[in-house]
């Protein structure tokens, strides 16, 4: 039963992934073809963000209400119709508008499924889900360009990617009845129910450590997609790269957080999650001092690498460590508001660090990833203390 519900999850998770790169492989043939400015990527960008931030923070009260089994039936359900639904525009106002219901199924799967692996599953597990979310980032973009050559049309690789999650949810509620006995037969096991009764937002933020940890996550994604938006351009403004070769080295900066979660998954067996947050921490640290060391151009190239593996445990861990650190009864809430807290990382801070390079220059970047961990690294640990989990 268990092994049928991992291999369920699983799928979930590479689900998750195959949109999330969709939009930034599709649209240098989507904004010409449209005919708008090639910056109105991110007014999409910035609608599905909004949603995901708002179904996470509902995540607790919707999870409670139907269960983790169902809310992911029913969001992986709605990102397929709004999938579909980007298959079928051919405008810029309707991708708008099929970006509120992909926002609000993604934030409401990626929470509701993370506490749940967080509550019922080994931390091994936690890290290879994840592991699958970057194969499914990966192979996204990989189906669009496959779809376009074939087809002539960006709307095909969404409607390909739309039909493969329909048949997702369709599995997804069929496997309920797994769901509802895995949780069942976990709670007797920990002798510690889940509380029934959401946790109003107001109460969750007031909890010990919950501004910490909400920060903590925050500045881990705040790195991770500032580095995914600013690593090229680093390599090519500030040292002098070649452009194809910093965008080749720049793209190892997912191959390492994936492969570093693989990794991760077996490190897991001897560490413990606050163990292995800190490795990722330090060996972050170290590629950000790679780049900042004026010397070769591989070590720069390298750094990027460097810090993809070291971001590889922190996001799962994290998680995984939830329940531990404010209880199995908080945990969904509190996975809700971290998965908020990331949203608004990845939207705010990356085009900040934009407007901060017009007046300092992209040769700043270090310096700015060093802030964001000194204060993730800071906050965290604040977390531990809190809850006695050092």
């Amino acid at each position: 039963m268990v092994s049928l519900l991992l291999a369920v999850i699983y799928l979930s998770f590479i689900s998750l992934g195959l949109p999330d790169s969709l939009l930034g492989s599709a649209w240098p043939i989507i904004y010409p073809e449209l005919q708008v400015p090639i910056s109105w990527s991110g007014i999409i960008f910035m609608i599905i963000s909004l949603g995901t931030v708002v179904s996470s923070l509902q995540s607790d009260r919707l999870t409670k209400l139907l269960g983790a089994g169902k809310i992911t039936a029913i969001s992986v359900a709605m990102t397929a119709i709004a999938l579909l639904g980007f298959s079928f525009s051919h405008s810029f106002v309707l991708l708008c508008l099929w970006g509120i219901p992909y926002g609000l199924g993604a934030g409401s799967v990626d929470a509701a499924l993370n506490n749940y692996v967080a509550l019922h599953f080994k931390s091994r597990h936690m890290s290879w889900l994840h592991c699958m979310w970057g194969v499914g980032a990966s192979v996204g973009p990989y189906i669009m360009s496959r779809a376009i050559l074939r087809t002539g049309s960006w709307n095909s690789g969404y409607r390909i990617i739309g039909i493969f999650q329909i048949v997702l949810s369709a599995v997804i509620f069929l496997s309920l009845p797994l769901w509802k006995k895995n949780a069942q037969a976990a709670e007797q096991a920990s002798g510690e129910p889940v509380a029934t009764e959401p946790l109003p937002l107001r109460d969750v933020i007031r909890l010990k450590g919950a501004k910490e940890i909400m920060l903590a996550f925050f500045c881990y994604c705040a790195v991770e997609q500032t580095v995914s938006l600013w690593a090229s351009s680093y390599l090519v403004v500030h040292r002098g790269i070649p452009e194809v070769t910093a965008t080749a080295f720049a793209s190892l900066f997912f191959i390492g957080i994936t492969a570093g979660r693989a990794v991760n998954g077996f490190l897991t067996f001897r560490l413990s999650d606050t163990v292995l947050i800190h490795l990722g921490q330090g060996i972050i640290a170290f590629g950000i001092l790679m780049l900042l060391v004026p010397i070769a151009d591989i070590t720069a190239l390298l750094g990027f690498v460097v810090i993809g593996v070291g971001c590889a445990p922190i996001y799962p861990c994290i998680i995984h460590s939830t329940p531990v650190h404010f209880g199995r009864e908080r945990s969904q809430a509190m996975v809700g508001v971290q998965m908020a807290s990331a949203y608004v990382g990845t939207s705010v801070m990356p085009p900040l660090c934009g407007l901060l390079f017009r007046f300092t220059g992209i040769g700043m970047l270090p310096v700015y990833l060093l802030i964001l961990l000194a204060t993730q690294f800071v906050m965290y640990n604040r977390v531990t203390r809190i809850s006695g989990q050092h």
